[in-house]
């Protein structure tokens, strides 16, 4: 057995704020659309992952979703630009990532990160 994909589910009745947010903002491909569920996905192959934690770190409650991207400091610019509320501002921390978080027209906390590109494999 192998698992393929971990899908988070957001229970919402704003179908347009979720492409506004997920496909606009974070560039993400629409790849299904029945009208009462849409599905977003980027493009390349990574391994199904799932985190359990205690607080989110610095400080920070623990996100609902986090999202490794490429340019971190073009999403944040753009967030601000969108007008997305940001509960936590672009920070490199003391394990290797630069983060911020921001909140989904859903009220979900996204911890939007990348990885320095020596990390990267």
């Amino acid at each position: 057995m192998a698992v393929r994909r971990i899908v988070p589910n957001i229970a919402a009745d704003r179908i347009e704020e979720a492409r506004r947010f997920y496909g606009n903002l974070l560039g993400l491909d629409l790849v299904m659309d029945l009208d009462w569920i849409v599905t977003f996905a980027g493009d390349g192959m990574v391994r199904p992952q799932i985190s359990i934690a205690t607080h989110g770190g610095s400080g920070t409650d623990v996100p609902d979703i986090s999202i490794e991207v490429d340019d971190v400091d073009d999403i944040f610019e753009r967030a601000k630009a969108l007008g997305f509320e940001i509960p936590y501002g672009i920070a490199d921390e003391p394990w290797g990532v630069r983060r911020f978080y921001v909140r989904d027209p859903f009220g979900r906390t996204l911890n939007i990160l990348s990885h320095p590109p020596e990390a990267r494999r």
